[in-house]
């Protein structure tokens, strides 16, 4: 408990108001303001904001549609996703100051959470950076864990195509798929990134999707024999190409569809026929359906990053006010990795 109530600064990211397309920097506006650093009520938390999160999925929290998993932003209000956070005074039985925490929070220096039935508390460990807790052991690698095993159906020898192969999601999906003794390939929208996905990440054979003519003719290229899995994060030219190239009871877990530029008009699909006559299984999926296995998702991902049998590849940029420009950074690939914000150091 804490009684006094000295008031301090809050730099905040407000979202001005609802999109249609990709986001751009004039979508959101750096606004500062103060907040008492007193008690919170009702079992509320006060807490300082230390990493968040630059996810995909916030875009579609950016439109005016009320019929999604999450609820939309609200129009003049601080943005929210996820974020680490330290407990600076606790209303609630379950948490004490000095706690660190992963959960959803505010994109602000300080936030008061309400919500507090779905935080994580995070044991301190000198051999996993904090920030790895939004990415590797948070909410994308959580994705990347029950997408492969539990959506794709994996058993060792198959081949496997990933999109967005160095992202978030990706890179750890692919590690996932070498270590269940499957044959990898992944895209990426740069040299480096392939790079990237050959000379780091262990994947068999990588390209970039931005050299290549016919993405049909380069999948045809590189699984001459088709595609027993394909985890897909970007929907779009990548799955029609993908969908022509599978074997015969092969699936496809759709993560996420990045290529898609306006919400509201997207581009269809030509070739779901090959659904039937290849009988593919094709799946969308989130990983809040799976959050029985977190725990097992925890313990197996922790020990091999420990023992060094996967790695893990932030793009990690300084201080709230760079938030915006690397959240909109997303939508044309400019992260190399995990896209995080440092609000503070601890």
């Amino acid at each position: 408990m804490m009684a006094n109530s000295e008031e301090v600064g809050n730099k905040q990211v407000i979202f001005k108001g609802y999109i249609d397309g990709v986001p751009k920097i004039s979508d959101m506006e750096l606004k500062l303001s103060n907040i008492k650093l007193n008690n919170p009520s009702q079992q509320a938390l006060l807490v300082k904001n230390i990493y968040l999160s630059c996810d995909p999925y916030m875009r579609g929290r950016m439109r005016d549609f009320h019929g999604s998993y999450i609820p939309p932003f609200v129009p003049s209000k601080v943005l929210e996703g996820f974020g680490v956070s330290k407990v600076i005074v606790s209303d609630n039985p379950n948490f004490k100051a000095g706690d660190l925490i992963s959960g959803f929070t505010g994109w602000e220096e300080y936030s008061i959470i309400t919500k507090t039935d779905q935080l994580r508390k995070i044991e301190p460990d000198d051999h996993i950076p904090l920030s790895f807790h939004l990415g590797l052991l948070g909410m994308p690698g959580f994705t990347a864990y029950a997408g492969f095993y539990e959506v794709c159906s994996p058993s060792s020898g198959e081949y496997v195509f990933v999109s967005a192969a160095s992202g978030a999601v990706g890179q750890l999906v692919g590690q996932l798929a070498k270590l269940h003794g499957c044959y990898v390939v992944g895209s990426a929208g740069s040299k480096e990134k392939v790079e990237l996905l050959k000379n780091k990440l262990g994947f068999d054979e990588a390209f970039n999707y931005k050299e290549e003519l016919d993405l049909d003719a380069a999948l045809k290229r590189y699984f001459p024999q088709g595609i027993d899995i394909y985890f897909d994060n970007v929907g779009g030219d990548m799955l029609d190409a993908a969908l022509l190239n599978m074997k015969i009871h092969g699936r496809i877990a759709v993560c996420g569809m990045i290529s898609q530029q306006s919400i509201s008009d997207p581009k269809g699909i030509r070739n779901l026929s090959s659904l039937i006559y290849k009988r593919i299984r094709m799946q969308g999926f989130l990983q809040s359906d799976y959050l029985h296995l977190y725990p097992k998702f925890l313990e197996e991902v922790s020990a091999y990053y420990k023992q060094g049998k996967i790695v893990y590849f932030e793009d990690m940029n300084e201080g709230l006010e760079s938030a915006p420009a690397a959240f909109v950074g997303l939508f044309t690939g400019k992260n190399v990795g995990k896209q995080v914000i440092r609000v503070s150091h601890e």
